[in-house]
């Protein structure tokens, strides 16, 4: 039940200050790859300012900082709030301006509505309401570069991060369900190398387009056997082959073709240990005995997470986002990755994921939303899970 004490901090919460926040953010044009932060993290920078908030930014590339907000409290550990400040590129098939954040309908249309500016709007709304709110330990929002890419951002701020905290909550788009176990993810670069040759005389080559048929035949079967091996909230890890690129001619046996898989993994897996399975496994296929060699490398891995669900974190979050106004929706897993597994893995941090917006119906496509009401939603849940932890 909300207190007296925490419902007049929720009524800080000023809806059109939030949706002010979001649209604003939306209108930051910018795009990942190649990495088009700066904008985001500028409206973020002038919001924060704004404020009050401790503001502070971090470089991690030339033109991509990291940025955060933070409530000051006591000494105590704080509470993270984890978000990015990517967007995936804008594609096709738009019959609004992506960057326009038109209001329609009771919802904000535009790229990264969804994946994730409405949970950075209802974040820094939930900063602002929880100013002067006596918290033991303070609230940070971080918001990173680069995690729709290879996590450059999440990684600068965990090795440079001197703070104590009590949990964090990812804000990535979840339809207000909390999260309290997501799949993990990783790249594999696979390239194989053979000897060109003219095809009218094939025999004196090393066909590499050959072996990388030959292992993806392989990947293929490893994604069949892990089918058979499901996690209760997560399903099964799974293998897919999304690019494959080879030979400069039809009259030229390929000298060499580069593969990249994708391999999502599941609580309690290693990076490293399936790389180096990939790695036996192909080796297994003795495409040396056939002119050819391989390498192999992992060029992005985003850690898996799993928070029991008898944690006090995922009972104060689940509590607070059902008095906030959320959906009846059990605890659940994620078969997406975030930025949310580095945490909990490097900082040993329990971890949930809860946002306005849907991964699955809106993130990553045409005309992508997010209803102005869930945002509302999402900061409540915020402040209420703030407040019940540092107390």
């Amino acid at each position: 039940m909300v207190t007296a004490q925490e419902q007049a901090v929720l009524d800080r919460i000023d809806e059109e200050f939030l949706v002010e926040v979001c649209t604003a953010l939306v209108r930051a044009t910018g795009q990942n790859p190649p990495g088009e932060e700066a904008a985001t993290v500028a409206v973020l920078a002038a919001v924060g300012a704004e404020l009050g908030l401790e503001v502070t930014t971090a470089p991690v590339e030339p033109g991509r900082d990291n940025i955060s907000l933070t409530v000051p409290g006591g000494d105590g550990p704080g509470l993270l709030l984890l978000g990015h400040t990517d967007v995936v590129p804008v594609g096709e098939g738009w019959t609004k301006d992506p960057y326009g954040a038109e209001i329609a309908d009771g919802r904000i249309y535009g790229r990264g509505s969804s994946d994730m500016k409405g949970g950075l709007a209802a974040a820094v709304a939930a900063l602002a309401a929880l100013r002067g709110a006596g918290l033991s330990g303070p609230v940070e929002l971080a918001a990173v570069i680069d995690e729709e890419e290879t996590g450059k951002g999440i990684q600068a701020f965990l090795a440079a991060n001197e703070r104590r905290y009590a949990a964090c909550i990812t804000a990535e788009p979840t339809d207000l369900q909390t999260i309290i176990a997501a799949r993990g993810d990783s790249y594999l670069r696979v390239a194989v190398h053979g000897r060109a040759v003219h095809a009218g005389n094939a025999k004196d080559g090393a066909n590499a387009i050959y072996g990388a048929a030959a292992i993806i035949a392989e990947i293929e079967r490893l994604h069949a056997e892990l089918a058979t091996a499901e996690h209760p909230l997560l399903g099964p890890a799974t293998w897919s082959v999304g690019q494959i690129n080879g030979g400069i001619g039809g009259s030229i046996v390929p000298a060499e073709c580069v593969l990249i898989a994708d391999r999502r993994l599941l609580p309690g897996e290693s990076p490293a240990a399936v790389l180096d399975d990939l790695r036996a496994r192909v080796a297994a296929l003795r495409l040396e005995d056939r002119g050819l060699t391989v390498d192999l490398d992992m060029p992005m891995e985003m850690p898996p997470f799993e928070t029991p669900a008898d944690a006090e974190l995922v009972r104060v979050t689940e509590a607070a986002r059902r008095e906030a106004g959320g959906p009846e929706l059990p605890l659940a897993g994620w078969g997406a990755a975030c930025d949310g597994g580095y945490v909990a893995r490097d900082l040993g941090l329990p971890v949930v994921v809860l946002g306005p917006g849907s991964v699955l119906n809106q993130a990553h496509r045409a005309d992508e939303s997010v209803p102005i009401a869930e945002l509302v939603t999402a900061a409540r849940t915020y402040v209420l899970a703030a407040i019940r932890l540092l107390t």
